[in-house]
């Protein structure tokens, strides 16, 4: 089906903000969440009574909600207040929602390409919870064949034995969320993990032969310093991961930054401002280039690009189906999107209802697939003209001329032969940039 060729809207205006105030800013899908249904819920049981599809890729993600404490920045679904019993009966739970999708019609005969563990903390679990809860999604979908099986984890929740067990189970990219390396700058911020564990997991990690170790680092905290920063991203270097992923701080709404921003009427964060922290990222980018690496994304450095593979990250911005599983989780099939039920009570009352826990669903359509597609592949710097020609039936260029055009006259990107390239300016705000490419009915939306 070809996407619509008509007229791209009026161009808007680029101009981020300086001050850091709260919302959602970062893109991660389109359309906006805040524009999904529970109208559209009951899509997805239908979907599951069509035939599998033949060349659509599939991944699994598995939300584990569970943390030893709550960021103050975090504005994901998770508890820190559940026993074991409590864990193993949404473990339980979590399986039997697998079960109904892998009986359905459309899942028969299909494998994960991928699977990602997030949460929360994956590495909350204990080992016997892991190796349990795996065997038995393994039961309901083999991932033997995945090229990638991601899994995000606390630092001060490893040990060497449970690492050995995340490597046993398959994990191929083992994601440690670092943020820092400063015991204050952690402490404030409200991580629960302080350096010494991190120095410890990392060098756990490297002995036991995962693919990739990437670490996570976050630009622009609270209390955070030029100098600081700077020895941070020096201290990342010398660890000498596979991968770095380097976040810029913002401050959603339901976070407990933003509920003291409320309670003292504040409207700029505690945080860096957008200008400081993009030069913080850019700083870190320019380091880490001098090491050896490539920056691959508006988030990513690697150190091998021909071995470091994103493919989550890929097959996901391409349209791939994505199987969500836990609470809150956010899945996509056959050019739906959906959201489970974002609390535990009723999530687990669902499925021991028999039913599916969607909460909310969006039915895109091909002039929506399309955008999606653009918006998000040009996170990683450059996209193909002549790809969207093939694939959607659609010249890019013309498509998208009015907010192209304007983001090249302010000296963003440039357009050469079949590639669209941002420069490093219009990488480091990109998320600002995208929205101009956005239908103008999703451009005014709040990021929930």
């Amino acid at each position: 089906m070809e996407a619509s060729t008509s007229t791209s809207p009026s161009p808007v205006t680029t101009s981020p903000k300086e001050q850091t105030e709260a919302g959602n800013y970062f893109v991660a899908n389109y359309p906006p969440f805040s524009f999904w249904s529970q109208e559209q819920a009951p899509m997805i049981p239908e979907i599951l009574e069509r035939p599998a599809p033949v060349d659509l890729p599939l991944g699994l993600y598995f939300h584990i909600p569970f943390c030893r404490k709550r960021c103050h920045f975090c504005y994901f679904r998770v508890y820190t207040d559940k026993n074991a019993n409590e864990i193993r009966a949404y473990l339980d739970a979590a399986a039997v929602e697998m079960d109904r999708y892998a009986n359905s019609p459309y899942q028969q005969g299909r494998k994960p390409q991928f699977v990602y563990f997030g949460g929360g903390t994956p590495s909350y679990l204990s080992v016997e919870q892991l190796r349990e809860l795996t065997d038995r999604m393994k039961s309901y979908l083999p991932w033997d064949e995945a090229e990638e099986v991601a899994f995000e984890a606390e630092p001060g929740t490893l040990t060497e034995k449970k690492l050995e067990a995340i490597r046993d189970i398959g994990v191929t990219r083992l994601s440690l969320g670092i943020e820092a390396f400063d015991d204050h700058i952690l402490e404030v911020n409200g991580r629960a993990h302080r350096s010494k564990e991190a120095f410890r997991a990392i060098e756990f990690a490297k002995t036991l032969g995962f693919q990739q170790i990437n670490i996570d680092l976050i630009a622009g905290m609270m209390d955070e310093t030029e100098d600081n920063w700077k020895r941070c991203v020096e201290t990342a270097i010398a660890q000498e991961p596979d991968c770095v992923t380097i976040y810029q701080m913002e401050i959603p709404y339901n976070t407990t930054i933003y509920k003291e921003m409320q309670a003292s009427g504040k409207v700029s964060a505690p945080v860096a401002n957008w200008p400081t922290t993009r030069a913080w990222v850019n700083y870190a980018f320019e380091q880490f280039e001098k090491a050896g690496y490539t920056v691959n994304s508006t988030c990513n450095v690697v150190k091998n690009p021909a071995t470091t593979k994103f493919v989550y990250r890929d097959s996901l911005w391409s349209g791939s189906d994505l199987l969500a599983l836990g609470v809150a989780s956010f899945g996509h099939l056959a050019g739906v999107h959906y959201q489970n039920h974002a609390d535990i009570g009723p999530y687990m009352m669902m499925v021991d209802e028999g039913r599916l826990p969607i909460y909310r669903a969006y039915q895109t359509n091909a002039e929506e697939r399309l955008i999606r597609e653009f918006v998000l592949r040009l996170k990683l710097g450059q996209v193909s003209i002549s790809h969207y020609q093939e694939k959607y039936g659609v010249d890019v260029t013309e498509r998208f001329a009015g907010h192209l055009g304007h983001l090249k006259s302010e000296g963003f990107l440039t357009i050469e032969g079949d590639t669209i390239k941002l420069n490093r300016d219009g990488l480091l705000q990109v998320d600002w940039l995208l929205h101009g490419f956005f239908l103008e009915k999703h451009r005014s939306a709040r990021y929930t």
